[in-house]
């Protein structure tokens, strides 16, 4: 029987198709099924993540907001924030299925840091743009010194910090430059100290000069009674006897002050015969015999 000898012949050889097919059929359910978990726990990780580090982001935002902080940092630091941890949820959602990922990580890393240093000015403008914001040395609307630069503060921003200057020209600072040096904030507090200096001759009076000093400054309204001025001797200078005058006043209005004063002096010393020298040298002959 010809059917008998080709199954005779299977056997003899040691191979059975039945059983070689239903193998087949058996390891490719099993990797399939296999493949199949894999792919759902993967999607599983991923929503999961997503959800969690929305909360995250949340919850962060919702702590910097009540404390305060300026609302671009809140903004660009949860977005930065969100980003990072999406980045980890997919790379744990990837290896999952089977994919490395310690190549991926590499990959990313050395991206990373081709990036950093093409925008390391960028970046550390950056920083120090973070660093304003959070501690604030200043705010919108403060006359600041800073990085070189004097003026009315219009606007800070992630990178740069935009002020007014007193002849109004718009100066846009880096913030790096502004945070790598001091930083003077002439307007933080609601009064000032006017720093001045009187010259008279020796010849004049002293205890005269000073009375008249106290009372140019009493007849100002805009000079503080508290705290008192200050009116002292300061120098023995060459030309002159030098006289320190430090009132108070509002902020608002030291240079008022400060211009009238330099007027109201000069006319009232001028008026009560005080002479304000001018600076003199002396020039001694000596006839040399021969």
């Amino acid at each position: 029987d010809p059917d008998s000898m080709n199954e005779e012949e299977t056997t003899s050889a040691g191979f059975n198709s039945e059983e070689f097919v239903e193998s087949i059929i058996t390891w490719s359910l099993n990797d399939g099924k296999d493949a199949a978990i894999s792919v759902i726990m993967a999607l599983v990780i991923f929503i999961i993540g997503k959800w969690v580090v929305r909360k995250i982001r949340n919850a962060i935002t919702n702590t910097m907001t009540k404390r305060n902080v300026d609302p671009a940092l809140v903004s660009f630091g949860s977005s930065i924030l969100y980003y990072i941890l999406m980045i980890a949820v997919v790379i744990a959602a990837v290896g999952k299925i089977g994919v490395e990922t310690t190549s991926l990580v590499a990959v990313l890393g050395a991206a990373g840091l081709a990036v950093g240093l093409a925008l390391q000015g960028a970046l550390s403008n950056f920083a120090s743009g973070v660093l304003i914001i959070m501690f604030r040395p200043f705010k919108i609307g403060d006359v600041i010194n800073a990085g070189g630069q004097v003026g009315k503060v219009q606007d800070i921003g992630i990178l740069v910090t935009i002020m007014i200057s007193p002849d109004n020209q718009k100066i846009i600072q880096p913030n790096s430059a502004i945070m790598s040096g001091f930083i003077t904030n002439i307007t933080a507090n609601d009064t000032r100290r006017v720093d001045m200096t009187v010259g008279v001759s020796y010849s004049d009076d002293l205890d005269k000069v000073m009375a008249i000093i106290n009372d140019v400054l009493s007849t100002d309204e805009r000079v503080l009674k508290d705290p008192e001025a200050q009116v002292v001797v300061a120098e023995l200078a060459d030309s002159s006897v030098n006289f320190n005058v430090r009132p108070w006043c509002a902020t608002g209005d030291y240079w008022g002050v400060f211009f009238d004063f330099q007027k109201n002096i000069k006319q009232r010393l001028d008026s009560e015969g005080v002479r304000i020298p001018f600076p003199q040298q002396d020039v001694y002959m000596h006839q040399v015999s021969q």
